[in-house]
């Protein structure tokens, strides 16, 4: 396995992501959003895996302000969460093509 968790030092999720690994012994890389963000192509990637739309955190407090809320463009949200990773969900696991968002336990196991 392969997996990098994208996430935020402050996010819990993140936090439980990175513990359920450490748990099982599997190897992670570990990639702050806040500061490396995603590249084009590993959101590309991503959006593959997992619907663009369930990338976006609707809770965000600047998602209300983005026109990330009133687009329907897939090209427009990515150029959006490329420049303002704060809007994505996290965290963000990812094994090879396969992707997950969220504290999602039930999904990673399958991967193992």
């Amino acid at each position: 396995m392969n997996i990098q968790i994208f996430g935020s030092k402050k996010c819990f999720d993140t936090k439980k992501a990175e513990r359920y690994f450490k748990e099982r012994r599997i190897k992670f890389q570990k990639i702050d959003l806040f500061q490396k963000g995603l590249s084009p192509g590993e959101l590309k990637s991503i959006a593959q895996s997992v619907s663009i739309e369930n990338l976006i955190n609707k809770e965000s407090p600047n998602y209300k302000e983005s026109v990330l809320a009133y687009t329907q463009d897939r090209d427009t949200m990515q150029e959006i969460l490329l420049e303002n990773p704060q809007l994505l969900k996290t965290p963000i696991v990812r094994n090879g093509k396969k992707a997950s968002v969220g504290y999602e336990p039930d999904v990673w196991k399958s991967w193992e």
